[in-house]
């Protein structure tokens, strides 16, 4: 019987809920999303407060192991992602945890340093065929140490005074009428009700959305990334060279152990971490089709299956293929890896028809290099991203700022990756601070304004 199916109900006793906090915005969700505008809307002078489920921020790129931040340059090379995705792989590089191409690599199309990634299984981040010239480029892309990305997070969070509610479920979201004015949140105190002049949805899943009676899509296609779960695990104590003198020594039994493990039910795929410090580590992130990743019984699923599939792989690996000899399982990610959703049905739906119309909006808020589709991206390196797309249609006070964005999923697909999600939040977090400050409703939020206000946050616009 589906659970789903049941009739019986119970009703929940009426309950007063002390208000804990008021602020200027609120912010649920302390993923890539919630970082950006938190940030954003603290340094814009706003009184903010970020509420996060678990103990850390970072969501999918540190306790989801996503430790990539891909697609910053289009094919050529040019930077288009900057802004806070900028700075914080600033702030890791001086800590000495991160790995990027040097600046001068950026679209390189060496041979040798194209084969350096591919060598590493990373060129789906790394590497692009460049119809233009027939020849393979390097994107800027950085790999980071997810925990020391928590603790730089954290600090950069107490350098703007934002208040932290870690371990705190935002429940629902408070309503009167049409307009969201806070949020109700749940953690080991109790149940508390925060107020707020702007809300924004940052929980990826777009939690606040339909109870604060946003109109949501919910379509899905199957065998996209987008329609899957990620269960990503490292496996660290290889010994890299024996393992690769043995792929590059013998190809053919090493195609036959990929084949039987594949068979097996295995996770075949690795690639190799390139982070300073981090020798003798590779890292697994499995797909596990779902085209509703929000049902319970469909997470609870993965997390078995996720588990089972990494211990058949790390014993298959330590016991069959040289190098993996005095391996272990270092990490296995304590977020499961949520690649798509619902999506809010905003004022503008960016769809496919976006990835080839060039149009620079009147609200552009982000470039974002389009490197994934061969030909339309030869022809149209980049796509520019509306303000719109962040506001729901038919709600107030209130921004959506993860890959809950207004968009279809064709578009969706490309484009709800970490660093996109951070740039949702800088112009969300940048919006509702003057939304608050204004007194005004976000979606009455001068275009113009908020440009400049993001352009001197370093932020890549058209003619910036």
């Amino acid at each position: 019987m589906n659970p789903r199916s049941t009739r019986k109900t119970i009703t929940e006793p009426a309950r007063h809920i002390d208000v804990t906090r008021e602020a200027d915005v609120v912010v649920v969700g302390g993923g890539p999303g919630g970082i950006g505008s938190a940030l954003a809307a603290a340094r814009s002078g706003a009184d903010t407060v970020l509420v996060e489920r678990y103990g850390h921020l970072g969501g999918m790129a540190t306790g989801g192991l996503v430790t990539i931040i891909p697609n910053l340059s289009d094919i050529s090379g040019e930077q288009q992602i900057t802004g806070i995705c900028q700075e914080l792989v600033d702030r890791l590089d001086a800590r000495g945890a991160t790995h990027y191409p040097k600046k001068a690599d950026w679209g390189s199309a060496d041979e040798k340093l194209v084969q350096y990634y591919i060598d590493a299984k990373l060129d789906w981040f790394y590497i692009r065929n460049d119809l233009n010239i027939g020849r393979k480029r390097v994107l800027y892309t950085a790999l980071i140490d997810p925990e020391i990305m928590k603790c730089e997070l954290n600090t950069m969070m107490e350098e703007v005074g934002v208040k932290l509610y870690l371990h705190s479920w935002g429940v629902r979201p408070i309503v009167e009428g049409n307009t969201v004015k806070g949020v109700i949140i749940e953690n080991k105190s109790g149940r508390q009700a925060i107020l707020a002049k702007v809300v924004i949805d940052s929980t990826g899943d777009g939690d606040l959305l339909q109870p604060a009676g946003a109109e949501c899509d919910i379509r899905m296609m199957a065998g996209l990334r987008i329609a899957a779960f990620a269960f990503p695990f490292w496996i660290g104590n290889v010994d890299m060279k024996k393992l690769e003198d043995f792929r590059a020594s013998r190809p053919k039994q090493w195609d036959a152990l990929v084949q039987e493990l594949e068979s097996r039910g295995g996770a075949f795929f690795y690639m190799k971490d390139l982070v300073k410090n981090h020798d003798g580590v590779v890292w697994f992130h499995p797909f596990f089709p779902s085209t509703d990743q929000s049902d319970i019984h469909e997470i609870n699923r993965v997390e078995l299956e996720g588990r089972k599939k990494m211990l058949l792989s790390y014993e298959f690996y330590r016991d069959r293929v040289p190098g993996f000899e005095n391996s272990y399982i270092a990490l296995s990610s304590p977020q499961l890896g949520t690649q798509g959703g619902q999506r809010v049905v905003g004022e503008y739906v960016c769809s496919a028809g976006d990835m080839t119309s060039d149009e620079v909006f009147e609200d552009t808020i982000a470039i974002f290099p389009d490197n994934d589709n061969e030909e339309i991206s030869a022809e149209h390196p980049n796509v520019c991203i509306p303000y719109r797309a962040l506001v729901p249609k038919k709600v107030d006070g209130l921004l959506v700022a993860c890959r809950a964005f207004s968009s279809e999923y064709q578009f969706n697909e490309y484009f709800n990756l970490i660093p996109h999600c951070i740039a949702f939040g800088q112009a969300a977090g940048t919006a509702a601070a003057m939304a608050a400050d204004s007194g005004i409703r976000p979606r009455d939020v001068n275009y113009s304004a908020l440009q400049r206000n993001l352009i001197r946050q370093g932020v890549k616009l058209p003619s910036s």
